[in-house]
Order: C-alpha cells, then structure tokens, then sequence
C-alpha cells in the first residue's frame, strides 16, 4: 500500500476524531439539559395528557422496568402486525406479507435495537412498513437505551431516593428533543450528498449492454439518518452502505460514521455533569477511545497486511470491499460500527481475512461499550466500572466503592450477572446449532455457505451479532430459516431486555444509598490507574470467556 493512500486513510481517521472532540461538550451537555430539567414543551404537555402520564410523578425502579418491558411488547406487536398486514397496506409496492417466522424476526431485531435483516429489504419491506414500523423503531429503542442509560446514572448521583425518574418522559425528551431534530440534520446532509429520498418505487432502466435493470427507489436518507444515529443498523437495501444509494461518496461514509459515535462520545459528558464530576466522563471516555483505537489499529493493519495466497496474489484484500472506500474507509466503519450495536456495513465482513472478520467479532463480544450503543454503550461500560472498582477493593483490602456507593453484594451480584447473560446466549445458541441433530443437519444443508471452520465462525458471528444487538452479519450465512428465525429472534429480546432489567435493578441499589465519604482506601475512579485497570477488566472478562471458542473459529483459521 502507498505512502498517499495510508496518509488519506490517517487523515479521515484525524478528522472524525477532530470533529467528536469538538462535539463532546455541547452535545454532552445538550443531553444533559434535557434530562434534568423541570420544564415541558407544550407538545409533550399534550402527549403526557393523551397517555395518562404525570411527568412530575417519578418511578420506581421496578415501575421503570415495567415501561420499559411494555412499551417494547407493544412495539414488537405492532411492527409484527404491519409486515403479516403488508399486502392490504398501501404504499405496499405491491409486496406480499412477510411470513410468520421472518416477521417475528424482524419485529424483534427492530424494538431490540439490532436491525438483523434475514432479507432484502428493497424487495420485501413496503414503504408503509420501512417508514412506520422500522424506522419509528429506529427512533424508539433508540430512545429506551438512552432512557435507561440515564437512570442508571440517576441512581449513581442521588441520596436515599426511592425513585430513578421517569420512563415515559425520559423517552419522549429523548426522542423530541435529541434524536429527532439530529435526524432531520443528518437526512439533510445525506441528501446533498447524493443519497437517495423519495417515493420512486421500482423503476425499468435499459443498461449499456442493451439489456434492463430494476432499481429500486425510496426514503433512504430520511431512515438512513436515525439507523446511524440511533446505532440501529441495518440498512434500506440489502447491499446496506455499500450500496451507492445509501452511501455514494467517501465524504458521506465519514459524515455516516460520525452520526454513529456523536451521541454515544457524548454520553460520558453527561454522565460526568450529572453526577457533579466531568472528570469520571473523561476517565469513562478515556477507556472507550483506548479500547477503540486499538481496535481501529488491528483490524486496519490486519487488512492491509492481507494475510493469505489469494489476497497476496492479488495485491491487496479488496474481495468484498468497494473501492470507493478502500481498505482504510472499510475498516474503519467495520472497527465503528462494532465497537458501537450499530451492525451497518459498508463491506462484507465475511470477506475479510480471517484474524482481520476476527476483530469485529471481538468488538462484539467485549460488550460493545467503546462506546457502544446509544446508552447502552454507557451503562454497558458503568457496570464494568463497578466490577473493576470491585476487583481493586479486593486488591487492597477495602470495601469497595464507586461515586460514593459502597459496592455490596447484592450490586455485584447484579453486575456479574450482566456480564454472564451475553456470553451465555451466544455460546448456547451456537452450541445448540450443531448439538441438536436435525437442527445441526439444516445448518450444514442450508445456511452455511463455506463449511468447517469458517462456517462455525459464521454461526458465531451470527449469535453474537444478535445476543450483542449489532444487526451485522457474516454475509455467506443464510438466516433466513425457521431455526435462525427463531432462535435468533429470541436471543436480540433477551440480550436486550435481560441487561436492563439487572441496569434497572443496579440503578435503584444506588440510588437508595447514601454517599459515603471518601477515605484513605478509597480509589480515585478519575486517574489514569482506574482508567488503566477499567481497560485491562474490559478485556480480561471478554479473552477468558470467548477464547475457547475463538480458538476453535478465527484463529484457527487465522493460524493455519
């Protein structure tokens, strides 16, 4: 690879980083405004009033959680409803309804923020059901992981309270006042750059060749906005951003990635400024750009290196890689989007060299906290801080405490148990993949494109994409079957909504408790030594857990 090539590659990494840092304060404290103030806009007044809800009247953590868990019931019902209605529907294309198994599916990856799509989209979803259904989706589950996100903070920063606020307001200012008017930015900057919005349909080309094409139309950019902001994933058309359509410049690829990471950067100002100490964000900050630049490094490096006969013959692993992009641009959104739940790809992961597909995986299965989801990005990466904060308690001798909150057993309970349910969604799903006969005889017969080793790291890839909530995929594997229909769908609900409530149940621990003042033994979580250990915790509970199977995958088919 050239000298010009690898500086263009270090300058967009540059200028993403450059633009972040300029946006952490003002977004950071946007989001914290909105979740701490006292006031209503009209509009919300009028919805609280339409739902039945007192916005001053807070919540417990158990009625928190009961929000939640019913807000999203009726969420997977409705976009269920639409896809197995689609047919009677208007701005339907024309389309049937979309079977039982891939509906459930569906409905289940959009409320659970993933966005995993067993289908192409341009040819299976009409218009009323893209705009109504998913991306209002896009906008909601968005929204609740912002929502719980905050109330964990909450019952970190508060004394003796029985409550963590409110669902039903966290959720409407986080759409109405966040996600909505940045939505609308990022669709019209998507816009000038070329991607495409409109009611279109199908239309019938004649080719150079003489022959016709079908190129589908639609409301790309306005979806492709909040799928990104959102960390949602997914795409309008099934070749996702790789697809012209939906991401025609290298420009664009980079404005795509920054509405990834805004609000999840972000995330930690907020959490600094309403617990009264910016200096824990930039210590949570410090650990998620240390994971993320490594990350960035290895899969880029791995990549350009293109380890392998095929790639070394043909001068460089450009197979399923636009050239639009390059090695630098597909690495990094591979890097970006699973480090984040976001699960967009502008290449197919499945294409890249083995220890290079191994990375993103690895994002994955590290909690995807750096930075993560919108929201769960944070909470995901404030439950490893009470884990650290535990370890180094034990180191010294002292009882362990993290912003004041002594870390008893019922709190480390629930963060171990956060920490073991992915894992164990993603090792079981993947067991019973090949454990059970004639589940494990469709498996080999129907989806698995490349047999052995690299079918197994597809079938991984596939549960921990889901268990995680990323949405991407190992594009050789076919999903759309009645077992990873199913058991796929099952495992993004769970991943999703078993994590919350134990978040949930963590953050109303603390908030009970009062602040203990800090003594000799207690440790600084705002120096460089806790940011350090929070990393090494970050990696030691991922490498002790998935190694045993990584060895059986990707590094074995590294290593050969």
């Amino acid at each position: 690879m050239d000298a010009a090539t690898v500086w263009l590659g270090v300058l967009q990494i540059a200028a993403l980083v450059l633009v972040l840092a300029l946006l952490y304060r003002p977004v950071g404290d946007l989001m914290h405004r909105v979740f701490t103030t006292t006031k209503d806009a009209r509009v919300e007044r009028g919805l609280y009033r339409v739902i039945g809800v007192d916005p001053r009247a807070e919540q417990t953590w158990q009625a928190y959680l009961r929000g939640v868990l019913a807000f999203s019931l009726i969420g997977v019902l409705f976009v269920y409803a639409l896809q197995r209605l689609q047919g009677a529907l208007p701005a339907s294309l024309g389309l049937p309804a979309v079977p039982e198994g891939l509906a459930f599916n569906t409905a289940a990856s959009f409320v659970a923020n993933t966005d995993w799509q067993s289908y192409s989209p341009e040819t299976t979803m009409g218009y009323l059901v893209q705009a109504t259904g998913l991306a209002v989706q896009n906008f909601v589950s968005a929204a609740v992981g912002i929502a719980v996100a905050i109330a964990l903070v909450r019952g970190l920063s508060r004394r003796g309270a029985a409550t963590i606020g409110n669902f039903w307001v966290d959720l409407t200012r986080a759409v109405g006042r966040i996600l909505l008017p940045l939505a609308i930015v990022g669709a019209i900057v998507l816009i000038a750059g070329g991607v495409i919005q409109n009611l279109s349909g199908f239309t019938q080309v004649a080719t150079l060749t003489g022959g016709s094409q079908t190129i589908p139309g639609g409301p790309v950019a306005s979806q492709e906005a909040i799928k990104l902001l959102g960390t949602n994933g997914g795409g309008f058309f099934n070749a996702n951003s790789a697809h012209p359509f939906e991401n025609p410049t290298p420009w664009t690829n980079l404005f795509q990635l920054l509405l990834i990471l805004v609000i999840p950067v972000a995330l930690p100002r907020t959490f600094g400024r309403m617990v009264g100490d910016d200096r824990q964000g930039y210590a949570i900050l410090a650990v998620m750009s240390t994971l993320a630049i490594a990350s960035i490094a290895a899969v880029t490096w791995l990549e350009a290196a293109g380890n392998g006969v095929a790639p070394q013959l043909a001068g460089a692993a450009m197979e399923g890689k636009e050239q639009r992009f390059g090695v630098f641009g597909s690495s990094l959104y591979a890097a970006v989007t699973t480090l984040t739940s976001t699960g967009a790809v502008n290449s197919m992961h499945d294409s890249y060299t083995p220890l290079g597909g191994m990375i993103p995986l690895l994002n994955m299965m590290l909690g995807e906290v750096a930075p993560g989801g919108v929201g769960s990005g944070l909470y995901g990466m404030l439950v490893l801080a009470v884990i650290a904060v535990f370890v180094g308690g034990l180191l010294v001798g002292r009882t362990p405490e993290y912003l004041g909150k002594k870390i008893g057993p019922a709190e480390i309970k629930l963060a171990s148990l956060y920490i073991l349910v992915t894992p164990t969604l993603v090792l079981a799903g993947t067991a019973l993949s090949f454990a059970i006969p004639a589940v494990r005889a469709d498996v080999e017969a129907t989806s698995i494109l490349n047999p052995g080793v690299h079918g197994m790291t597809e079938v991984l890839y596939a549960f921990t994409s889901a268990a995680n909530n990323n949405g991407s995929a190992f594009a050789g594997l076919t999903a759309n079957t009645p077992w990873f229909n199913t058991a796929l769908g099952i495992v993004m609900l769970l991943g999703r909504f078993l994590p919350i409530v134990l978040v949930l149940a963590l953050a109303g621990s603390f908030a009970r408790q009062q602040v203990v003042p800090a003594g000799a033994g207690t440790l600084p979580t705002h120096r460089p030594q806790f940011v350090g250990l929070l990393a090494v915790v970050a990696v030691v509970i991922t490498a002790l857990t998935y190694f045993p199977v990584l060895t059986l995958g990707p590094l074995a088919e590294g290593l050969v």
